[in-house]
Parts: C-alpha cells; sequence; structure tokens
C-alpha cells in the first residue's frame, strides 16, 4: 500500500509473518521513503519502472485465485503525488507474477486485461498535461501462451506498452553442483530459446503494438546458488540468455537483483561487484541494439556465438562462449576470402570449412579496398582466476578486474591483435572481439546511438 491520499489503513512497514504469502506481511510505503527514493533515482540517473499492486479490491476465490475488480484509486494517489513532485517514472508495471497459474496467487487473464484498460485511461488523464508520457507494463510474471495472447486481445490496441516476463530456467539455487551443471550445459541453455521465440509470436499475432522485456530474471530462483551465481561460472549462462533475448527483439533485459541474494551483481556484505557485473558492464558498453545473424552449429555446439553491431561506434561486436572443457576454438578470417574454422583438442588440429565467420562474410566486408587497410581487432578475453570456475574474482584478458583503492571500477582495457590473426578461444572461457573497421550494411546510421 502508499501512505498518500485516501489511504483508510494505517501504515505499517513489511513485518516477518509466516502465515502470510511468502512469509510476510502487508506493508506500507511512505512517502517520505518515496521522496528519498526518487532523490537517489535522480543522483545516479536510473530509469525507474514501479511495480503497483494489482491485487487491490479484490476478493480470494480460492487459496491462491483472486477475483473481481482492481480498486485504482490508492495506485492513481501515488501516481498523482508522483506527478506532483515532479519525480519521472518511465514505466509503470501492473502487478507481480499474477499471470498464468501465478505464484502465490492468480488473476483470469479476462480481468487483468479489463483492469490493464482502466489503469491506461487512468495514466492518459494524469499524465495529459506532462510532455513525458510513461509506459504501461503487464503482466511481470512467467509465459504461458494462451494466458498472454488472451491479455493482448482483451486489452486491446495500444493499451499495454510492454510486455514483461520472469525468467528462472535454471531451477532452484539450493543444488550447487546440479546448477553448474545446467549452467555449463549449452543444449540445457538453448531450451529457454522456445520462450522467447514464443513470446515473440504472440506480440506478433496479437499486440504488435507491444514491445517484449525480461522484468525479472536471475539464473535461478530462491535467491540464486550461494556458492555459484555470484562466481564466473554464472557469465556462462548470463551472457548466453542476453544473447538469446536480443535475437528475439527484446528491449529491455532486468537483472535479478543489483544487489541482494546470491544472484546480485554486487556483494552483500562489500558492495564490490562479483563477476556477472562486469559481464553486464563490457555487454552494455560493447554491443549495440541492432542484432545480426550468426550461426556456428556448422562445427560445435560447444561455441556460442552472437553478433551485434558495436555500440556507439563503426564496426561489429561478437560474443563468443566456449562451453568445453578440453577444446580451444581458434577461428580465422583472411580479408573476406579464405575463411576457415578450427578445434583444437589436445593439440589435434581439425579443421572445418564451414564456420560462424563463413556467415558473417556474406553480410559483410572490409572498410578499404585492401585488406592491409585493416589493422586490428579488440579483444576482451574473460576467464576466472586460479581457472576455479567458482572463483568470485574475473579476470579481462589474464588481469584481475578488482576496483581501485578509491573504489572506482577497473579501466576495461582490450587487447590488439591483427585483423588477419586466428582468433583463439579458451576452454571455459568467453570472449567479446570488436572488429571496428567491418562495414556492415546493416549497422549504417548505428554509430551515435
Amino acid at each position: 500500500m502508499y501512505d498518500v491520499g485516501s489511504l483508510k489503513s494505517p501504515c505499517h512497514p513489511f513485518q516477518k509473518t509466516e502465515s502470510e504469502l511468502f512469509g510476510f506481511s502487508k506493508g506500507c510505503l511512505h512517502m517520505k521513503r518515496w521522496d528519498e527514493l526518487n532523490h537517489f533515482f535522480n543522483q545516479t540517473g536510473a530509469m525507474v519502472t514501479f511495480g503497483l499492486n494489482a491485487l487491490y479490491g479484490r476478493n480470494k476465490l480460492s487459496e491462491t485465485v483472486w477475483g473481481g475488480d482492481w480498486d485504482p484509486s490508492n495506485a492513481k494517489d501515488l501516481i498523482n503525488y508522483t506527478i506532483s513532485k515532479r519525480y519521472k517514472v518511465d514505466s509503470w508495471e501492473f502487478g507481480n507474477e499474477l499471470s498464468g497459474k501465478g505464484i502465490g496467487a492468480s488473476v483470469d487473464a479476462a480481468q487483468y486485461g479489463k483492469d490493464l484498460k482502466n489503469l491506461k485511461q487512468i495514466l492518459n488523464t494524469l499524465y495529459q498535461n506532462s510532455k513525458f508520457k510513461p509506459s504501461l507494463i503487464a503482466p511481470g510474471g512467467f509465459y504461458e501462451k494462451e494466458w498472454f495472447d488472451k491479455l493482448l486481445q482483451v486489452s486491446g490496441s495500444g493499451t499495454i506498452d510492454v510486455m514483461s516476463h520472469h525468467i528462472y530456467n535454471l531451477g532452484p539455487g539450493s543444488d550447487d553442483e546440479g546448477l553448474e551443471n545446467k549452467i555449463l550445459d549449452p543444449e540445457y541453455l538453448r531450451q529457454v530459446e522456445t520462450i522467447f521465440s514464443n513470446l515473440a509470436e504472440s506480440i506478433q499475432k496479437n499486440g504488435p503494438w507491444s514491445s517484449a522485456w525480461v522484468g525479472e530474471a536471475g539464473g535461478a530462483y530462491n535467491s540464486g546458488g550461494r556458492y555459484v551465481s555470484n562466481t564466473f561460472v554464472d557469465s556462462f549462462w548470463y551472457l548466453d540468455q542476453l544473447g538469446i533475448a536480443s535475437k528475439y527483439n527484446t528491449k529491455v533485459y532486468c537483472r535479478q537483483t543489483l544487489i541482494g541474494g546470491n544472484y546480485g551483481l554486487l556483494n552483500t556484505t562489500t558492495f564490490t561487484p562479483n563477476p556477472d557485473y562486469y559481464s553486464a558492464l563490457l555487454w552494455n558498453q560493447l554491443m549495440g541494439k541492432s542484432v545480426l545473424a550468426a550461426s556456428n552449429d556448422a562445427f560445435s555446439p560447444f561455441l556460442h556465438s552472437y553478433a551485434h553491431c558495436s555500440k556507439g561506434r563503426n564496426g561489429i561486436t561478437l560474443l563468443l562462449i566456449n562451453f568445453s572443457n578440453r577444446n580451444r576454438f581458434i577461428l580465422t578470417v583472411r580479408g573476406g576470402e579464405t575463411v576457415s574454422s578450427g578445434i583444437n583438442e589436445d593439440a589435434k588440429s581439425i579443421r572445418v570449412e564451414k564456420s560462424f565467420f563463413y556467415h558473417l562474410k556474406r553480410a559483410f566486408s572490409w572498410v578499404g579496398r585492401k585488406g592491409s587497410d585493416i589493422t586490428f581487432r579488440e579483444e576482451y578475453h574473460l576467464t576466472p582466476k586460479d581457472y576455479n570456475l567458482r572463483s568470485q574474482t574475473m579476470m579481462l584478458n589474464g588481469i584481475p578486474l578488482e576496483l581501485s583503492n578509491d573504489g572506482e571500477i577497473p579501466t576495461m582495457t582490450p587487447v590488439q591483435s591483427n585483423v588477419h590473426s586466428p582468433i583463439s578461444i579458451a576452454p571455459l572461457s568467453i570472449a567479446f572481439i570488436v572488429y571496428p573497421d567491418f562495414d556492415a550494411p546493416a549497422c549504417n546510421g548505428h554509430k551515435k546511438r
């Protein structure tokens, strides 16, 4: 609840109450706290999505099913207060994990869609004199095709700006050994592609005005794995899922969490970055918004590859993830002429004609008329300290990523390699490879974005 406007009940913070949903009592947000939070958001330049209580006013039909119309009065008062204080909320999300069977509680899709139309009208009225118009997001739950399809159909054209869904495809965080095995199984990680594909189809058929967001993803639920989610090995699923999500036109991917639980990007005690923080940082710095086709299935399922237009500059950036614990992958590109790849397995070289770069070659050419005009590429190789996959220290090109004495994030410096030399991807490692002079027609006009 929100302590504003016509709220009649007393405003108490959350309390540990085992008999209640998730072991907590109902809670209330004081506007003094909302002011403090918005001051923090403003100082950090954060883009804020706020999840609204979507159960207020409903009645419980069974143990987990809720029915009846949503009461918008308390949410309306909060939004009105937010506007009056000139706080900028980028988007309002309606509910949390109430879709399909729900997590602890659920609401029928037809009722949900009806309530969303009501909320959209409220937002349009409250923001009618504002230059800024926030997005309306829903449902913030786990994807179930029939439920999501119906929600878009019932709410109608232009109501839902963003379809948000949650993903915890690794299962519970309690099984450390099983969790690591799933993270290092490239075929298992690929299974999640079905969710992204089906959601993209749901939107295309029923609500093309909406975008897809991952509103919450932490790999393993229940706070993640205590000795896995905050270590190097976690980046294998994380970066792989960022690549998959991008392929299916996902616009935003929200990681659970910045801080809190074992899956936090920051250590909950020292606030120093865990390995996934640096993975997210490199992705954010290097991978642009335009996704390019990439395939290496012709020669190994253990090398996952993704290609994007580079962020803020010409060229392309490749993300290469080696899931093999024994194979070193060697990729060679020679100025768009001879293309080959290899797997170095215990010093035995296997050459395969078709490769990941074979597919890229058909879409790109080198800038400049001669291959000699292109001199270097940038490489960011990520490995764990002491070759321990559960190390909490990530190495970038052999150098540990550690905060400075002043608490500053280290400079993410690449190594430069001759553009015509082979790329070597070590076993159980991850690499971002930037080709600053690759002329990709699909990337034209994206340099400044």
